[in-house]
């Protein structure tokens, strides 16, 4: 028997797979803009230590681990893509930057004897999967559009907050004062997320979808990425403390 500590039910429970002895598990990979630090490198070890227990017990592990190379915002400045920031800083396209600390990332963690993920797909290569999620979305009342960009009405979700604790009674508005008045404004409530940004002229990395040019919302690739390469429901979603809330809880 083994027991987990389970983040939404908040206490330990026992590890109970969707099909026998297997294990499918999606982990939080790292945004590719720089080169990962130390509590990172700690983050990924630690899950690739637990599909390496599981492994030992017997079970089959799937193991998936995103790469996010677009989306990611920074927090401090609004919609300010960290890939896009730090390719100016570096005067290198975002893709090229994208390659380079992916690989970095690669080198990094094997010198620790860390074992790669089964696969460790890209958000990139996943635009076409979350426009159509997207869609579903807005199809279904749980997203509205506000010129070009796409929010996910949380009021809609009863469930939200349940997973880190943070239900709307509790936020206070406008989160953490670094969100511009005028994005407030246009959301329906100032807790509601992205799932599209529209994209300024000058924005190197940009799709073509049904609300014009734009890129995806960070929280939204990583719900795509999993459903599409472990299903609906999986086993094990981890990544770190920090990502809980709001990444996670937007999920």
């Amino acid at each position: 028997m083994i027991k987990v500590f389970n983040t939404l039910g908040k206490k330990k429970q026992i590890l109970k797979p969707i099909k026998d002895k297997q294990i499918t598990m999606y982990s939080c990979g790292p945004t590719v803009y720089d080169f990962i630090h130390i509590g990172n490198a700690r983050t990924f070890l630690a899950f690739d230590i637990i599909a390496r227990y599981l492994k030992y017990r017997g079970f089959k592990v799937k193991h998936i681990q995103n790469i996010t190379d677009v989306g990611h915002l920074t927090e401090d400045e609004v919609r300010q893509d960290k890939m896009l920031k730090a390719a100016k800083k570096e005067k290198v396209s975002p893709l090229d930057l994208a390659k380079k600390y992916t690989q970095k990332y690669f080198e990094a963690m094997e010198k620790l004897n860390w074992e790669k993920p089964d696969q460790s797909p890209k958000a990139s290569e996943n635009v076409k999967e979350i426009i159509k999620l997207v869609e579903v979305l807005v199809k279904k009342g749980f997203a509205y559009e506000v010129d070009g960009t796409i929010y996910f009405d949380v009021s809609k979700f009863k469930k939200y907050g349940k997973l880190s604790g943070n239900t709307l009674e509790k936020l206070e508005a406008g989160a953490s004062e670094r969100i511009k008045k005028e994005i407030i404004k246009e959301k329906h409530s100032p807790h509601d997320f992205a799932l599209w940004f529209k994209a300024p002229e000058e924005h190197a990395l940009k799709w073509k979808s049904p609300w014009g040019l734009g890129y995806p919302g960070w929280h939204i690739e990583c719900s795509v990425m999993s459903a599409k390469y472990l299903g609906q429901t999986f086993d094990i979603h981890g990544g770190g403390k920090d990502l809980i809330f709001p990444h996670h809880e937007n999920e």
